[in-house]
């Protein structure tokens, strides 16, 4: 990876994120227009124009090889049951990774006009300015993010969720894995919790993590890719003390 070459698609992806939020956005005041089928559509046309030999990746379309060894990773809408029923916590997502590892990451949250980006080796932002995992913090001084799906049983999140409680912490969830994953980077949350996530939904938050400076339990990109899998990120205070709970 080169950083022209990483620097030029964090770039594009925050360019169009908020372009697609702005678009999202019009259909969210009018959802009685709003067309599933069509949802996406155009961030793809758009990074095939821009970067052609690139691979895309998504939820709303099937994967794309590419032959640059660059793969668009996306998420046009993370939070859909929230946008589909009117509540304002939903988030445009997109990553680029480079043979698995993620190199470049954007959440763009146009209900609050908030865009979380990050570049490998580059810091992680809010808006243009430097964000930084929380410091100083306790699972009682804080709260962890969780999120769960019909993808893995419940079993090990309500766990997760009845020990955090019983060590004296608080769990948040909003239905949008991106967001609270932007928000543990923000220093807003001080951990993350679930058991399965996709990649569109968290790899972009959790390059963020760690150029903001927190912790991320290792995955294999290219496994993650494929199947996706388990994710824990927090605060370095805390993230010991999280994965015991989530490991009971």
């Amino acid at each position: 990876m080169t950083n022209d070459a990483a620097a030029a698609r964090l770039d594009f992806a925050r360019d169009l994120a908020e372009a697609a939020g702005a678009k999202a956005m019009d259909y969210f005041r009018d959802l009685g227009s709003l067309s599933i089928e069509s949802k996406g559509h155009q961030d793809m046309v758009s990074i095939a124009e821009r970067f052609a030999e690139d691979g895309i990746l998504g939820e709303e379309f099937g994967g794309e090889t590419g032959s640059s060894g660059f793969t668009w990773v996306i998420d046009p809408i993370d939070g859909t049951g929230n946008f589909v029923s009117g509540i304002p916590a939903w988030t445009v997502v997109i990553a680029c990774v480079e043979d698995g590892r993620t190199i470049a990451g954007v959440i763009h949250d146009p209900n609050v006009g908030e865009t979380f980006s990050a570049a490998r080796g580059g810091g992680a932002y809010l808006n243009g300015r430097p964000m930084h995992v929380a410091s100083g913090v306790t699972l009682k001084t804080g709260s962890v993010g969780t999120g769960f799906s019909n993808r893995v049983p419940g079993e090990g999140i309500t766990r997760f969720i009845t020990a955090l409680v019983a060590a004296g912490g608080v769990f948040y969830r909003n239905a949008s894995g991106a967001a609270m994953l932007a928000y543990v980077a923000a220093g807003r949350l001080i951990g993350y919790y679930e058991p399965h996530m996709n990649a569109w939904d968290c790899i972009a938050g959790l390059l963020m993590i760690e150029e903001a400076g927190g912790r991320v339990l290792p995955f294999d990109g290219k496994t993650m890719l494929a199947e996706g899998g388990v994710v824990l990120a927090a605060s370095p205070d805390v993230f010991g003390d999280i994965e015991k709970l989530a490991s009971a």
